[in-house]
């Protein structure tokens, strides 16, 4: 009974040995593809931070501990809100890793949408890696669509009646006393019955002798009459 015992304990001890030293034997390989992961960065984000965002505008792609000079083939497809059919793919690239398993690709901008990368690599296991993202950029504004000061100076000038529109009244154009003028005032010449509206003054100053002559010529009739009337009479007695 023992020596049929003595081999099974060596046996399992064998067994236990070979479990213990599988670890530290892997432990001290290199690692697999797929222990790596692949991140998406906002373009001002640093590449050793090894966070995903999943909103972004300008980005790139970020891959940690992958093997070292891994060759790597990325595309990204469109997956929802776009102009793009679902699955179809808006942009590939090929990337070789350095001697820690790291690299980024350029910046790059998609329109606003839904979009899913998918990385691929010799020795993956199963499927791709793959990462789903969004990218939301705020419309950019096109310089002169809304330049300042859009009622530019001149537009409405200041003073559009401009001086002169109305023209003052100049000196002249309407004489004072227009209305009655000075020589309608003015004293015309003696006998000169042209001068001035108003000459029936003048006809009163040179008809006054002429009506006392003419009185003084009929009182003279008329006494020379009642001479020669009473010298008549005289006679006849």
């Amino acid at each position: 009974m023992r020596r049929s015992l003595i081999p099974a304990g060596a046996l399992v001890a064998a067994l236990a040995g070979s479990l213990l030293l599988a670890p530290a034997a892997s432990a001290s390989g290199k690692p697999k593809g797929d222990n790596g992961t692949v991140k998406i960065h906002d373009s001002k984000t640093g590449e050793e931070l090894r966070k995903n965002e999943p909103k972004v505008c300008s980005f790139y792609i970020d891959a940690f501990g992958f093997d070292a000079g891994q060759k790597v083939n990325w595309h990204i497809e469109a997956w929802a809100n776009n102009e793009q059919d679902k699955g179809t793919t808006v942009k590939t690239g090929l990337i070789t890793l350095d001697a820690d398993g790291h690299e980024r690709t350029t910046d790059m901008t998609l329109p606003n949408g839904q979009y899913k990368l998918f990385w691929n690599f010799e020795g993956e296991n199963g499927r791709a890696k793959h990462k789903v993202f969004k990218t939301d950029c705020p419309p950019a504004e096109t310089p002169g669509t809304e330049t300042p000061g859009t009622e530019t100076p001149g537009t409405e000038t200041p003073g559009t009646e401009t001086p002169g529109t109305e023209t003052p009244e100049t000196p002249g154009t309407e004489t004072p006393g227009s209305s009655e003028s000075p020589s309608a005032t003015a004293p015309g010449k003696p006998g000169d019955t042209t001068g001035g509206t108003d000459g029936n003054l003048a006809e009163t100053g040179s008809s006054a002798p002429v009506g006392i002559m003419a009185a003084f010529a009929v009182a003279l009739a008329g006494a020379g009459a009642f001479l020669v009337t009473r010298r008549r009479k005289v006679q006849q007695h």
